[in-house]
């Protein structure tokens, strides 16, 4: 346990701090089962919106406010990552911390840990602490699997990490790019489901069959051969090529937690297939989902797909679509005077 400030310290200023964490597509494990020793191997998307806001600042009580219904429904959460924090310091100065903005929960944009991570953040920030995202992530419990929401926080692009090996800790970041800012995201989100987490996602994983070292190395050579390259290159089809074939790898081991299925909304995988016949596009799920998305080499592309998509009655009425763009940067941190 980090205990690096003394007991007695105080907040360093009457400022506020703000932190705006991005959002992050989550798009596929590189070895879900460790057929080398390493278990999962994350790609990952830094996105523009579905950001994470907090504000914290003193107070004269503890105090803890949402400014919307799904905010709400992350308070407990918040205030469990705040009490841990000011335990772990030993820093018990009262203070009052406003969620101001949340993506959607368990929807495949990472909110969990970048919710854990502006909170630390800013609590750091706050109470002049140098603290490394990865060891608030360790600190709040974040980062066990996946290491691009942790990279994500600091850098944005696109990532790679190497998995959790026995060292234990947070997954090394491996590659970082951006992406060409012409690109754009158009995503498929479905607001009447939810993707697994927790124990269920716990049970799930531990329920599923090997990921055969074929599948893996499959996976890697995607990843190595097309995707990077690709990236680097600005040559979307490439680039495309290789994240769709990792998904249909990835998504076909997670499919029997997903009713069989390589998406756990029927709606998203009717759309997102749609488009992958229909244009030339990164297609898949971001995680558990049930958000899908389809990458698309510019904003006129990704226009045109979600008219055409509307226009040939493919849109189920419950979905939402947005088009964001790439994000090549993490985390902002603004500390102003407190008024």
């Amino acid at each position: 346990m980090l205990m690096t400030a003394r007991s007695n310290l105080r907040p360093a200023t009457d400022s506020v701090v703000v932190v705006r964490a991005p959002g992050r597509l989550h798009l596929g494990f590189l070895d879900p089962s460790a057929t080398l020793g390493r278990r999962f191997g994350s790609l990952g998307l830094v996105i523009e919106d579905f950001e994470t806001v907090v504000e914290l600042r003193r107070a004269e009580r503890p105090q803890l406010r949402a400014r919307s219904a799904a905010a709400q429904a992350q308070a407990a959460r918040a205030a469990a990552h705040l009490d841990t924090l000011q335990r772990a310091f030993g820093l018990d100065a009262p203070l009052d911390l406003c969620l101001l903005q949340v993506p959607p929960a368990h929807a495949g944009f990472g909110s969990g840990t970048q919710l854990a991570l502006a909170i630390g953040r800013a609590f750091a920030s706050l109470h002049g602490l140098t603290l490394a995202t990865p060891e608030i992530a360790r600190l709040l419990g974040r980062g066990l699997r996946s290491g691009v929401g942790i990279a994500g926080f600091d850098q944005g692009g696109l990532l790679l990490d190497g998995g959790t090996g026995d060292e234990g800790g947070p997954a090394p970041l491996l590659a970082r790019l951006d992406l060409p800012a012409a690109w754009r995201v158009l995503l498929v989100l479905d607001p009447s489901q939810h993707g697994l987490s927790g124990a269920d996602e716990k049970a799930a994983i531990a329920a599923l069959p090997s990921f055969e070292r074929a599948n893996a190395a499959a996976v890697c050579h995607e990843v190595l051969m097309r995707v990077l390259p690709g990236a680097a290159s600005g040559d979307f089809a490439l680039f495309a090529a290789g994240v769709s074939a990792m998904q249909q790898l990835v998504g076909a081991h997670f499919a029997p937690a997903q009713g069989g299925r390589l998406y756990a909304s029927p709606s998203v995988a009717r759309l997102c297939d749609w488009i992958a016949r229909q244009h030339v596009a990164a297609t898949g799920q971001s995680s558990w989902g049930p958000t899908g998305f389809a990458i698309l080499p510019s904003a006129a592309d990704a226009e045109a797909a979600r008219a055409a998509a509307h226009a040939a009655g493919v849109v189920d009425p419950a979905l939402q679509l947005r088009i964001v763009g790439v994000r090549s940067h993490g985390a902002a941190v603004e500390i102003r005077p407190r008024l």
